[in-house]
């Protein structure tokens, strides 16, 4: 029997899984909740974010199986809500979902495993706080507990800096309620990986390591934002240190997990800081996130010659040690192109232009976009769409993002010029 499937969310990474999945032939159709302008081409968008609409939509529309794509679902426990009421789900439960949501949760539990993370105090003292800032050498992290979309993490440049970064989330200014608890952390020098495990609650499989660009500007200048470009594979990440970080850090956390009651069945994804000490490198954990990475899903996923499905079925029936994850072998780059008050503010809509382009240089995946009732695509989010660059090198694929990218235009877009830099030089 073919499934109807539904995937929860509405950016780039949706539509990146929606793109592999609608070619599968055991696919009969795509739906979205609530998708995005883009995703109308792949499948159905359903208006449909509160549970019960979601779970009204599914009964309507005969979907077999559910893939929750964002944080913010799986930290309200629509996972537990959909299982409760017999529908097959790929995403963690709400009490596993924790790992991202609370970022003191996280290190209290990784720390009681003996994972390798920063030294740490979580708290709502300001008094506590204050103290054990004044014991860290600056810089000093100051991480908002909850969930900021990706913004919640500043790096303060002195003792006074991060006391008043603490007050401001601490007063709920700065994050709301996200804010409420802060975790300070001494600062970690040496270069980010994102890694992706796919667990079914007991066993799992790795994927590729990939490298985000969290800022906005080039050189990695300017704010945080939710991710600005990805690249896969790295060379910054060999075997041999893939395998460390999955004894080290994955296995543990999942076995922690299991013993604790929250078995975690979806993607872990690990933001590792790895540091170089005497002679050898050192995968540190950041934070955990419980979903695909936005933008590392989008250059995963054109990747994978296992398909998606596979990989989803057999985490959800709990059969992932059946499953190799097999990859194909070439390099993807993805190049955001925001809008030009990104991540400050929102922008007005605006229509975007896309000439033709070789088809053989990648393609287009749609993001922070609408669709005007001409049936026009508007840039109408922040990070706009991705230009995603295939090839054999990962070079050639850089030059393919690139020269995709000079085929888009729209009103105020902002794209970085140095993607990859780590692994190519600028």
């Amino acid at each position: 029997m073919r499934e109807n499937i539904l995937i929860i969310g509405n950016g780039g990474r949706e539509y990146a899984m929606g793109l592999v999945l609608k070619d599968d032939k055991r696919v009969e159709c795509l739906y979205f909740a609530p998708g995005n302008g883009g995703t109308h081409a792949l499948g159905v968008n359903i208006p449909a974010t509160k549970h019960t609409d979601i779970l009204e939509s599914i009964q309507k529309y005969n979907i077999t199986l559910v893939i929750i794509g964002p944080e913010a679902p799986l930290s309200e426990g629509l996972s537990d809500f959909l299982i409760a009421h017999n529908v097959r789900v790929f995403g963690p439960s709400l009490a596993a979902s924790r790992l991202e949501s609370s970022k003191a949760y996280m290190k209290d539990l990784v720390s009681q495993a003996g994972i390798k993370t920063a030294k740490y105090m979580q708290s709502n003292d300001i008094n506590a706080l204050s103290e054990f800032i004044h014991t860290l050498t600056p810089p000093i992290v100051v991480k908002a507990d909850g969930l900021c979309a990706g913004k919640g993490v500043v790096i303060a440049l002195s003792h006074n800096e991060a006391i008043a970064h603490t007050k401001e989330m601490l007063s709920g200014k700065a994050f709301g309620n996200a804010g409420m608890r802060v975790v300070i952390e001494e600062y970690l020098d040496g270069y980010e990986l994102s890694v992706f495990a796919v667990s079914d609650g007991r066993d799992f499989i790795m994927l590729p390591a990939c490298q985000d660009h969290k800022r906005l500007l080039s050189g990695d200048n300017g704010p945080n934002t939710g991710g600005m470009g990805a690249y896969t594979p790295t060379p910054l990440c060999d075997k041999s240190l893939l395998e460390k970080i999955k004894k080290d850090i994955i296995a543990p956390t999942l076995d922690m997990m299991r013993k604790q009651g929250s078995p975690f069945v979806g993607v872990l994804f690990g933001g590792i800081m790895v540091c170089e000490k005497d002679n050898e490198l050192t995968p540190y954990l950041l934070e955990f996130n419980v979903r695909f990475g936005d933008p590392e899903c989008e250059v995963l996923m054109p990747l994978l010659e296992t398909p998606l499905f596979d990989i989803v079925t057999h985490a959800i029936d709990g059969k992932i040690s059946e499953l190799e994850c097999k990859m194909i072998e070439k390099c993807a780059v993805a190049v955001v192109a925001s809008s030009k008050d990104y991540p400050y503010k929102s922008s007005p809509a605006v229509p975007i232009a896309v000439k033709d382009f070789d088809k053989n240089l990648g393609h287009i995946v749609y993001a922070g976009v609408s669709k005007a009732e001409s049936g026009e695509i508007l840039a109408s989010g922040g990070r706009v769409l991705l230009a995603i660059g295939l090839a054999e090198s990962l070079e050639k694929a850089r030059d393919n993002a690139y020269e995709i990218m000079k085929h888009i235009s729209f009103k105020g877009m902002h794209f970085r010029d140095d993607i990859a830099f780590r692994a190519l030089g600028r």
